[in-house]
Formats: C-alpha cells, structure tokens, sequence
C-alpha cells in the first residue's frame, strides 16, 4: 500500500503545502470546496417535515466524489481537514456522509495555520465532527434558502425576470438607500470659521477663532463674523493659557477579516474580493525555495483579536532584537472580542513574525507582497508600547476675541516606528510643532481669515465603511461580508462610482417591495439577533429547528399577502433620443443585468442593441475618423476605444489627451500617478503634469 492514511482538505494548493509536511503515510487530496448542497431548480427544504434538507451532489463533482471514494477505500484511516470554521465542518460533514465514515470516529484535524508545527499538532489531537457547527451553518443556508427562493419567484413575476433577493444582501441594500435618501434630504446649513495665523519671531503657527469673553462662540452667519472682526484692534495677542500634556496614543489590534478588509481598502486600494483572493494565497501556501512550502499567514476568515502565547512570545523577542526593549509590550494589552466572536480562531497575523516582508519580497508577486506587509506590520505594531506625544493647547487673546492653537510632537514613536492605522477619510496624522509659548507673552497676527463654509451630506458608503457599518450593526460575519457585496454589485442593485455604493432604480425598487411587504429581512435589528441565534446553535444552546420555524412562520404569512398584494410594476424604457438604423423605429434606454443600454422599441422583430458610450471629446489618435469613448471591460474597468470599432480597433486604458508627443508624434495619453495625473508618451520618455 502507498500510503495509510488519506487527508481530504478543501483546495488543491492547501493539499500540496500539506503533503509536504505529512511524510509518505499520508495522501492529501482536495475536494475543491462543497460537494453536496441543496439543488438549484428546486426550494430542497421540506417545510413540514422539520426543515429537512434535500442535499445533492453538485453538478461537476461527479469525478471527484468518485476518486475521493476510490481512495478512502485504500486508506486504513481517513482525516478531514477542511477549514476551521462553520463552512468547514458542513463539508467535513457532507463528506463523511459520502464516504461513509463514523460520526463518532475521531477524523477531524483543524489547525489555524498551515505551518509543519501547527499541522502535525492538530494530528496528534483529532476530535469528532463537531455537530453543533454543522447545525449553524445549516440553518443559515436554510433561513437563506427559504428567502431567496420565496422572494425571487415574486420579483420576476413582478417587477423583473432573473431577479432575487437575499437575507444579508437586502440589509445591505436598505443600507445603502437610506443613506442615500439621508443625501437626497440633506439641506445645507451655512456656518463660519475664522482662521489665523501667527508668527512668534519668524516662527509662524496657526490658530482658531474660539470664542468671545472665555465663551465658545459659533459662527452661523456673516453678522456674527463681523461682531468678532469689529473686536480685533491691531495684530498684538497675548497668551493667556498654555497648557502641555503627555498624551500615550494605543496600537490598534491585529486584523480580524473585517478590519483587514477595510484597511486594505483604505491603504492598498484593494477591493474585498480581490483581499480575501490573496490571502486565501498567502494562507494556503506560498513556495520559500529550499524551506518549501509555507503557509505565511493564520486562517483568514476571523473576528477573534486574540493571539497564542507562543506568536507572542516569539513577536516580543523579535520586537526587542530590531527596535530595542523599549518597544516591546510584552504582551500589549489584553484585547476584548466582539459579541459573537469565535474566540477558537486567532486574530489573522503571520505565521512567524521572524519572516520579514524584506525576506519574503522575492518569493512573493506585488498584490501577496503588499497585503504581507499590511498583515505582518500591524500584527508587529499591535505588540509594541504606546505611542508617547507631547501636546501643546495655547490659548490667545486680543479684546475678549480668543483663538487657539493646538499642537502635538511624537516624544515616543512605540508602535508608530512599524504601523499607523488608516483613516476613512484619507487623512493622515501628521505632527504640528508649536513654538515655545509662554503666559503674558504677546504673538503678531500676520492675517486673520474669515472662511464661509456649508454643512456636507454623509458621504456614500465605500467598500470598507460598508463592512464595518454591517460588522456595527452585527449583520453578517466574516465569511459572508465579500460575497455579501458582489452579489447586490452583480445583480445591479448598486454601482460602485468613484468607489463609493450607488443604488440603482431597480435596487430601489426591489428595497421598497421588500421594505414594504418583508419588513423582518431587511430589520437590521432582527438580522443581527437571527445571527446571535446563530451563534447560539453553534454553542449547543439553541436547537437549529426552533431557530428557523420562528422565523419562518411569520415570513410565510407575510409571502400570502405579497401574492396578493403586490401589483406588477413596469419599469419604463426611456427614450434614447434618436432612431433605429435598422428599421427606423425609435431607440429606447433598457434596463439589463449589467448596466443601461440602447434598443431599439420594435423589438422582438427588430433586436438592433447598442452599448451605451461616452464621448471624451478627442479624436481617435488611430483612424482620425471616429471619437474615443469610455468603455467597460468584462470586469467593469474602464477604458477608452474608437467609437467606429471593429472597423478601427484602437484601445488604451489610459485616456488619450487629443496632442501628440513633441518628441515623437506618438499620441499622448493621461496617466494616474501618486498625488495626481501626468500626460506621458506610451512609446518614449516624455511626460509632464497635470495642473490641479
């Protein structure tokens, strides 16, 4: 015999890294993610029969339940090693079913990260099926089941074929809208600042006006400007207060999935797919040359901050070695989980802190590179001291007229020498000297500037604060945020323009049938305790069965009066403005799967469609007979084409300036670079910027 013992994990890349580490008695192979679900021609749930679920194989995986078969017979011992969390166990589970193994059998090894050390431990230590895990993920694949499946038939009846609604995705969804119903009311309201700067000798600083008389005073208009200016005698101010503090500013802790996805957003312009894309890579295996293959980071689908003894032991010696005692924590501070957090799993940090992303540079492509050092760093800075600043709070004063400065100098980098946390807004923290102030001495004003300002809407939801507004408000978990926010994007439910969520009309359509007839599944309050529920099931204290006939017991009603009261909505074509070239009818705007587009009103007899295009105003650089418009790629990327394609092919991503390079007439084109724009010749060396 070849081998002993078999090893069935979920992906090919994790079963290689795996092998590896096992020695020849072990034959590791992949199942390639599920191999059994609920059909999907059908609802597969018998609703008076306890819920009980109809699971087939999945189309497709007929060889590989067949050769999964053919090599468990040949093992003394079979071991499932899918990953360590609900999703895992339900295909540790499916696949014990198929093999016909013993639930009661001891054949379950999970280990948080795939190191030679962390997966021979967890096979010294294998455990039973864990049934409860099962459970959860079960019921939510039935709670899910049973709302898409009664809602989706409805839409296409009423409003549009090929629609569907989702439990998470229509929380998300509603989300969304109301934030952009909060910036279709939003009125602006008109207030003031006044802003000075100052000089001490030749040292300048800026301050603010605060208030008149030791009161802090808003500025709502241009009148209460002028009762402020008409105080102001002269450029003398004196110091009256100045007040210096040692502030200590804490590391933020290791990424959980959420965090990581938002900050990737924020730091690395990832998109959440594209972050749990590459970690899932940097998780599963990346070759070291001669070490092999190494998994390089812990499992990555996590809302636990906690972090073993052994990583922090190791992280600490580290920290000491390269920074000096100074910057070691020993141990930071202890980190509280978020209600619901699975606390088995650690915070997503690196395999071993001793693998520098300096070290790992050559063996790692430029997106693994980028999303290690985000992880390593943080992780790093997370078991560093504080931060130590010195701040300064000056207050001046001229007539009662008081303005004040505040500044702020890192007496202690700690943390800060390896990692600053992003911001949403794009700001950085950046140091503002003071010079040295004393009380009673007297500052030059060198100008003094009113400033009218209007209130802003709240701004449109991005990527990351999406995540984390769901995470707030306990919808949805770590696994379920990426795919959360691909399908309302895939159902055109929203637009992503200039990153930020857009709804479309048919997004808002769909929230208001939803909102107004199954007023529970877009409750985020109602989601948020069905996914305590769920966590509830998963710990043994709540029966799976009770969970989902509480829910669905109301829901079924609620689908009753839909039928019956849901009138069918059309959604009407908009005019386009100009007519067929085929058969002269008009052209309409249509609402399709993937965005707008122009055909023509005599269909089906006429099927004449057309993308719509967006001019740029520049000739065609090729042809000089047809005018570049903005196209998208299958992925949604823009770029630009002749609008007379396929007669001229002509394509750049770049958008084409309309001049030609003076070097060598090649077309010029506008490239984005790190803090703006530059013109630059596709074909030499020469570039210039773009004036802001």
């Amino acid at each position: 015999m070849a081998y002993k013992y078999l090893v069935i994990v979920e992906s090919p890349a994790k079963a290689k890294t795996i092998e590896k580490y096992l020695g020849r008695n072990y034959k590791v192979v992949a199942s390639v993610g599920h191999i059994r679900d609920l059909p999907k021609s059908k609802m597969g749930i018998d609703v008076e029969n306890n819920y009980e679920p109809h699971y087939i194989s999945i189309r497709g995986k007929g060889d590989v339940i067949k050769g999964l078969r053919s090599a468990a017979k040949k093992a003394e011992k079979v071991y499932l090693a899918s990953d360590p969390d609900r999703e895992g166990e339900a295909i540790a589970w499916h696949l014990a079913f198929l093999l016909g193994l013993d639930l009661n059998e001891k054949n379950r090894v999970v280990f948080n990260e795939i190191t030679k050390d962390a997966v021979k431990a967890a096979f010294k230590e294998p455990r039973t099926i864990d049934l409860d895990l099962v459970d959860a993920q079960q019921a939510r694949r039935i709670l899910d089941r049973l709302v898409g499946y009664s809602i989706s038939p409805i839409l296409w009846r009423k409003v549009k074929k090929g629609l569907s609604a989702g439990r998470v995705q229509s929380v998300a969804l509603k989300i969304i809208i109301d934030r952009e119903k909060e910036i279709r009311d939003f009125k602006p309201e008109e207030y003031w600042s006044i802003d000075g700067n100052f000089k001490k000798a030749r040292k300048k600083f800026k301050a603010a006006f605060w208030g008149l008389d030791g009161k802090k005073k808003k500025l709502p208009n241009a009148e209460s400007i002028k009762e402020v200016t008409q105080r102001i005698d002269g450029k003398e101010f004196e110091v009256k207060k100045v007040e210096k503090k040692e502030r200590k500013r804490n590391p933020a802790a290791p990424f959980t999935t959420s965090s990581l996805q938002q900050e990737a957003a924020r730091k690395l312009n990832f998109r959440t797919r594209k972050t749990m894309m590459v970690a899932q890579q940097l998780y599963e295996g990346i070759s070291l040359g001669r070490q092999g293959t190494v998994g390089l980071i812990t499992y990555m689908r996590t809302d636990s901050k906690r972090i073993s003894d052994s990583a922090k032991t190791e992280v600490t010696e580290f920290i000491e070695t390269t920074y000096g005692k100074e910057f070691a924590a020993h141990g930071g501070k202890k980190l509280k989980n978020v209600q619901g957090a699975q606390d088995a799993h650690e915070a997503i940090r690196p395999t071993s802190a001793l693998r520098t992303p300096e070290e790992m540079e050559k063996f790692l492509d430029k997106d693994q590179l980028k999303l290690y050092r985000l992880i390593w760093s943080r992780f790093v800075a997370s078991q560093m001291t504080p931060a130590v600043l010195d701040t300064m709070k000056v207050t001046l004063d001229q007539n009662g007229v008081q303005f004040i400065a505040n500044g702020s100098k890192i007496k202690f980098k700690g943390f800060m020498q390896v990692y600053v946390e992003g911001r949403d807004d794009g700001k950085e923290d950046k140091e503002n000297i003071l010079p040295e102030l004393e009380v009673g001495e007297i500052v030059q004003s060198v100008d003094i500037e009113p400033k009218q300002h209007f209130t802003q809407p709240p701004a449109r939801f991005s990527e990351a604060t999406l995540i984390r507004t769901l995470e707030e408000n306990g919808v949805g978990r770590p696994s379920t945020y990426a795919p959360t926010l691909e399908t309302i994007q895939r159902r055109y439910y929203v637009k992503l323009a200039q990153k930020r969520f857009e709804p479309t009309e048919l997004g808002e359509i769909v929230n208001t049938l939803i909102e107004d007839f199954f007023s529970q599944i877009v409750d985020v309050h109602f989601t948020a305790e069905m996914e305590n529920n769920l966590d509830e099931v998963e710990e043994g204290k709540e029966d799976w069965i009770k969970v989902v006939d509480r829910f669905y017991r109301p829901f079924e009603k609620e689908l009753e009066n839909a039928e019956e009261k849901i009138e069918k909505i059309q959604i009407k074509d908009e005019p386009a403005g100009f007519d067929c070239e085929l058969c002269g009818h008009p052209m309409v705007i249509k609402l399709g799967r993937y965005g707008k587009f122009y055909a023509c009103s005599n269909f089906p007899e006429c099927r004449n469609t057309k993308p719509i295009v967006k001019e740029i105003g520049v000739e065609c650089p090729v042809c000089h007979k047809g005018q570049v418009v903005e196209r998208k790629s299958k992925k949604n990327r823009l770029f630009y084409g002749c609008d007379r394609y396929p007669e001229c092919e002509f394509t750049s991503w770049d958008k084409p300036v309309g001049r030609n390079c003076p070097k060598c007439d090649h077309y010029l084109v506008e490239k984005k670079v790190k803090g703006g724009k530059q013109v630059i010749c596709p074909e030499g060396d020469y570039e210039e910027n773009v004036q802001k």
